[in-house]
């Protein structure tokens, strides 16, 4: 087929690339010039595994001309960011625009076009807000002169090229057979199961399942909270219930929270659409609330144990929100830094992808360093934020009192002084 993918995002490019690597003709459309250079010559802008080895083998080109990319392809996909606004909902002027761009081209067009949503948008969106605008702006109607339909994405960062390859299952949001046999003829060879429902349910079935798990972290953080006060160990208890068929393992690591693009905007944007709806979600907050102030249980076990921190040298190891990407967006590592200058501390930090992304945050109120090694000679407290795998050299904490975020059992066997956010 003939795809057009409106923004290169984590999302968008991802999705585009792979795409490409099924056989399709795909372009991507983004208004930046910088980035739209990057991916025609065969380097993605920004670090996502695997990424700039695939889009140097695949049929893939990138444009700032949106007309001229929906004019030479058959489906456009949607997949703009919805950032959070001032008040937790999700800002949808990159897809409103995105459609008022595709409706002035679908205007002239006279064959049948497909438009999907893969933005995360609220439920209601795609039936309300997007065929409204598409409509006004093509002066045609959805599901007769074009299709249009909502098919969200679960790609995690840092493994987005396997999870789209090999998905749990496909949802696909749709009213009309003719974009519901298109959709099913894309994803023809994909074995998973594929959910064929609403627009509105495939909205809610992504907020909820981000949902779901963002309390599910939350969740085992508060149990291991009351574990470190027990003086047991949550690691050895999420086992326990994990093994529970009904639970499962997946999402029972405690630390110091969750971060990134998708989990606290997605739950802050269903709290908001629940608001709207005079429902107040009790379950949402909480887990909202528990992760607000679990990075800063960190810095607390640095100050029990170092005690004023003015004036004291403290390495962060890990700024990333996850591991195997350099995104921080809503990462446990801003508010621990955060704080950390907030109490006078020297900060110096390193992360293997994400230092770049963290200078636009603090510019040069702390101390960049080039390595894991040069980071840690520089202070003997160490925070570990994120887990890379390379921190897990048990030689970098050789003599050092390490306060672990992320359960990096190495650590331990040759640090002075070890102790766990939460076990």
């Amino acid at each position: 087929m003939r795809i057009s993918i409106i923004g290169s995002g984590y999302v968008g490019l991802v999705t585009g690339a792979c795409f490409a690597k099924l056989g399709n003709e795909v372009v991507c459309v983004d208004i930046d010039e910088g980035k739209v250079r990057k991916i025609n010559n065969r380097t993605a802008p920004f670090y996502e595994k695997g990424l700039d080895d695939l889009l140097k083998e695949v049929n893939l080109r990138a444009t700032t001309d949106i007309e001229e990319a929906i004019r030479s392809t058959d489906v456009t996909f949607i997949c703009v960011g919805t950032p959070q606004g001032l008040m937790g909902e999700a800002d949808l002027r990159h897809v409103d625009q995105a459609c008022r761009d595709i409706g002035s081209v679908l205007k002239e067009k006279d064959n049948f076009h497909l438009v999907v949503v893969k933005s995360t948008v609220p439920p209601g969106t795609t039936e309300h807000r997007v065929r409204h605008i598409l409509e006004e702006a093509s002066k045609k109607k959805a599901y007769k002169d074009f299709g249009l339909a909502m098919n969200p994405e679960f790609l995690r960062e840092g493994n987005a090229i396997e999870d789209f390859m090999n998905p749990d299952r496909i949802v696909i949001g749709v009213k009309d057979d003719k974009s519901k046999g298109i959709l099913l003829e894309l994803y023809k060879d994909f074995t998973c199961p594929k959910l064929i429902v609403s627009p509105t349910t495939a909205e809610m079935i992504k907020y909820a399942s981000n949902a779901f798990l963002a309390i599910k972290i939350s969740f085992i953080n508060e149990i291991g909270n009351l574990c470190k006060a027990l003086g047991i160990d949550v690691y050895e208890v999420a086992k326990g219930i994990g093994l529970d068929k009904r639970i499962g393992r997946h999402f029972l690591r405690a630390g110091i929270g969750f971060g990134g693009s998708c989990f606290p905007k997605d739950v802050k944007a269903l709290i908001n659409k629940a608001r709207e709806l005079f429902y107040h979600p009790i379950i949402l907050n909480a887990a909202l609330e528990v992760n607000e102030t679990q990075p800063y249980k960190l810095v607390d076990l640095l100050e029990k144990k170092a005690g004023n921190l003015r004036g004291k040298d403290v390495t962060v190891l890990g700024l990333a929100f996850k591991p195997n990407t350099d995104d921080v967006r809503e990462a446990p590592s801003i508010k621990i830094v955060n704080a950390l200058l907030n109490k006078g501390a020297k900060v110096h930090v390193y992360d293997p992808k994400a230092m770049e992304n963290f200078k636009r945050l603090f510019g040069d109120r702390i101390d960049y360093c080039s390595s894991a090694k040069e980071a840690v000679s520089k202070s003997k407290y160490v925070l570990i934020v994120t887990e890379w795998n390379e921190f897990k050299d048990k030689e970098l904490y050789k003599g050092k009192y390490v306060f672990d975020g992320r359960r990096i059992e190495e650590a331990k066997e040759l640090a002075e002084y070890y102790e766990g956010v939460c076990w």
